[in-house]
């Protein structure tokens, strides 16, 4: 993939979690987004998440977990999390017994939140 062609999609729900961030942490979120196509495919670094034919990738930034998908002309951002709300997600429905990505992979509940978003999109549409 040329980094030239290179976008970053919000849906609606991530970029309303983005706005409602301060504009210093938005823009460290969206600087974190240079090479990552090449990265995502060529290493291990970023969580990986899959349900069915669907492959949701995972990174942090600082307090931050960013659930994003690859597309042709760059990557769509479903959703951002803070830490600590992902977290007590968790504990609120599974002890972690397994990887992270594995248990999230496995929750219908974190599934149910990723499609609310794509939901809303075609609505809204």
């Amino acid at each position: 993939m040329s980094s030239a062609l290179f976008q970053i999609i919000f849906n609606p729900t991530s970029a309303a979690e983005l706005a409602g961030m301060p504009k210093d942490l938005q823009l460290q979120i969206l600087g974190e987004f240079r090479g990552l196509p090449d990265e995502v495919r060529a290493s291990g670094y970023y969580g990986k998440l899959q349900s069915g034919v669907k492959t949701l990738h995972r990174y942090r930034v600082g307090n931050y977990r960013v659930y994003f998908e690859c597309h042709d002309l760059g990557v769509v951002v479903h959703r951002i999390f803070s830490r600590n709300t992902l977290k007590d997600f968790f504990f609120r429905n599974a002890q972690m017994t397994q990887d992270e990505d594995d248990q999230l992979a496995e929750n219908p509940e974190f599934w149910a939140m990723i499609d609310e978003a794509a939901t809303r999109e075609e609505v809204e549409a």
